[in-house]
């Protein structure tokens, strides 16, 4: 049996270079990482690179097996050893091809076009796939000669080249990205696990090539049976085997899929212990919606529609004898947290909160209406102002940003959230649209209404929206720049945790839109940085966008695949340490390598949303947004009084936290 017998000249090549990405997925990111996350992200990536180099060393074999019987070779060459040197010549001629063609297109960042981008990275391809195939030429070449030299008689021929050229490759790759890592970043985050995460990460690929192996063991078994018994080639049949097996798992792995979503749904419409209809008119006020007097039900709330109502700031302290408790109240007493209680002062009103759960009605246009008739039943035209929320996927609503800012009206406001997904963001995706249209027509429908309304009577009207919040609300505004904000009535707006995937995020970084105003934007990591602006320039900020910089949600996104995003480019954010802040800045050690960086980044993303304390921190903003809410929509309440609703804010939250496990 010949080598090639053991292993093809793609999965050498393929082997080659995956272990030469081994090292570089042990680069620092932006989160610490655990040895499964490294195993993760070092599987992940070691089978994407094999596949690609297995796919392109195939098209390069192909070539070779066309050219073998064009070009004028010595008669006295076999069959076989005449595809091995054509092919041979083409890989080292895709090295100057492939890497010429990558360096005329010249690197992609992210602002430029898609397809040149996809073009540079399958010319990077075919240079880096012929190099490993030039090398495991050589290489074979240098096994026949010790062969030869020693007598092995084949033994050492048959060896696949790749172990040594793969073992090599990696060896270097190593050595050059420690000498690369700064001494003041320290050890990588999974360095300490290295072993545990590479084994982890090979047990992916192992469990990746051993269904891959089944697939092609059961293609070849049916096919020969099928070639028997029915008209049609063996080949034709494992064909055949081929798409029925991928059929069968696409279709497996969509009622997966399916139960899975349903489960989640599920979960998020059932009643939580002491959250039932008793609740109701006890813990709920007449201006908030699912009490007794409202319009809309308080089974179609869901979980966090119940939860949001029972969370208001309330304008006056509880009755004494209010005997009802929260689930898990009964070791966390609820703090008497009331307008007059924290601030000092007696409330103006009490806060209305409208939410309209997806269970309100399938119809999305009598969702939004029978939010605009809640908004006329509690009289919201009435308050100083009206606070549009985009929830997350599950429905969630930040409560420090509603509390800080109920306390800070005293209570002269009103809050408008219409639900649009009972899934988490992640798998909310594919909601996008639907919460796009819903926002468009409620905030229509609202300044229209508004209109009717004398221009000195009229509340304020600004956005809020959190992670998947933020980009269904700046949805609404994509392809309209700042001057569709301005279009909508829309005075000021406050988004955190923006995805990396909205639009309307990229037509803020654009320079060259003319309907966007960048002196009214800014996109900042933490107060103090905002605060560096300048009294002058900060007022000027109507649309702020709070991203910290250590937030994988505000960074993964598909074109990490393709471009260098601008977070990684050569003016990257400066790192800094800031007091009570939430880091700034990218480590000067991160590279951004495309598949490398992308199951990188898709880690941090899922890191960055891991409950933990309240501090603020990757995709945690909680602390943020009292200094926040007061500025960006110029709310009247002095640093004295800011200060009472942060402490009262973080009260709240251990409050929560305790009860809603």
């Amino acid at each position: 049996m010949s080598r090639h017998e053991i292993l093809g000249p793609g999965n050498q090549a393929g082997i080659v270079i995956a272990a030469g990405s081994v090292p570089t997925t042990f680069t620092r990111s932006l989160s610490e990482r655990t040895w499964i996350d490294q195993g993760i992200i070092t599987g992940l990536t070691v089978g994407s690179h094999y596949l690609l180099t297995v796919v392109t060393q195939d098209i390069i074999d192909a070539g070779g097996n066309a050219l073998s019987t064009a070009l004028p070779l010595p008669e006295s060459w076999t069959d076989e050893t005449r595809r091995r040197f054509a092919t041979w010549l083409l890989d080292a001629a895709a090295i100057p091809a492939g890497f010429g063609v990558a360096a005329a297109i010249g690197f992609s960042d992210e602002d430029d076009p898609l397809m040149p981008s996809i073009a540079r990275q399958v010319a990077w391809r075919f240079g880096i796939t012929g190099l490993a195939g030039t090398a495991l030429g050589a290489t074979q070449l240098g096994q026949t000669w010790l062969d030869n030299a020693v007598g092995a008689e084949g033994r050492i021929s048959r060896i696949p080249a790749s172990i040594p050229v793969g073992l090599a490759l990696a060896g270097y790759i190593e050595k050059v990205r420690q000498n690369e890592t700064p001494a003041e970043h320290g050890t990588d985050p999974a360095a300490m696990s290295s072993l545990a995460g590479l084994g982890a990460g090979l047990g992916v690929v192992a469990v990746l090539a051993g269904v891959a192996a089944g697939e092609q063991w059961l293609a070849r078994e049916l096919g020969s049976v099928g070639s028997r018994v029915l008209p049609g080639s063996e080949a034709t049949w494992r064909r055949f085997v081929h798409v029925l097996a991928l059929g069968g798992m696409a279709y497996g792995t969509t009622k997966l899929w399916g139960t899975a979503m349903r489960k989640i749904e599920s979960g998020t419409t059932t009643y939580e212990d002491g959250m039932d209809d008793a609740i109701a008119g006890v813990w709920t006020n007449p201006m908030v919606s699912g009490d007794p007097q409202s319009l809309v039900s308080w089974e179609s709330l869901g979980r966090e529609g119940r939860r949001h109502s029972v969370t208001y700031v309330r304008a006056e302290p509880p009755p004494a004898d209010l005997k009802v408790l929260l689930p898990g109240a009964e070791d966390h007493p609820r703090p008497e947290l009331s307008i007059p209680t924290v601030m000092g002062k007696p409330a103006k009103a009490w806060p209305i909160q409208v939410f309209i759960g997806l269970d309100a009605s399938p119809d999305p246009a009598e969702r939004v209406e029978l939010a605009l008739a809640e908004m006329d039943r509690t009289d919201a035209w009435s308050r100083s102002l009206i606070m549009l929320v985009s929830p997350t996927g599950t429905g969630y609503v930040n409560y420090v940003a509603i509390a800080a800012a109920q306390y800070m009206t005293l209570g002269d406001m009103a809050s408008v959230t219409l639900q649009y997904s009972k899934r988490p963001s992640p798998l909310s995706l594919g909601k996008v649209h639907d919460a796009q249209i819903q926002n468009r027509l409620l905030w229509l429908r609202i300044l229209q209404r508004l209109r009717d309304i004398p221009k000195d009577k009229r509340p304020k009207v600004v956005i809020f929206g959190e992670s998947l919040g933020a980009h269904t609300s700046q949805a609404v505004l994509e392809g309209w720049g700042t001057m569709g904000a301005e279009a909508l009535g829309i005075d000021n707006g406050l988004w955190i945790g923006t995805p990396a995937a909205s639009g309307w995020r990229h037509e803020l970084m654009d320079k060259k839109r003319i309907d966007v105003d960048h002196s009214i934007v800014a996109v900042v990591n933490d107060y103090e940085q905002f605060l560096a602006l300048g009294e002058e320039e900060k007022e000027r900020k109507r649309f702020v966008l709070l991203s910290h910089d250590n937030d994988g949600v505000t960074k993964f996104e598909a074109s990490l695949i393709t471009r260098r995003p601008s977070w990684l480019g050569p003016n990257r954010p400066k790192v800094e340490e800031i007091p009570d802040r939430s880091p700034r800045g990218i480590p000067s050690s991160m590279r951004w390598r495309p598949i490398t960086t992308f199951f990188q980044t898709l880690i941090d993303m899922k890191n960055a949303q891991i409950p933990g304390s309240y501090r603020a921190w990757a995709h945690d903003y909680r602390e943020d947004l009292p200094d926040f809410i007061r500025d960006v929509y110029n709310l009247d309440c002095s640093d004295e009084d800011l200060e009472k609703i942060k402490v009262a804010c973080r009260q709240r939250e251990e409050f929560r936290e305790a009860i809603f496990k």
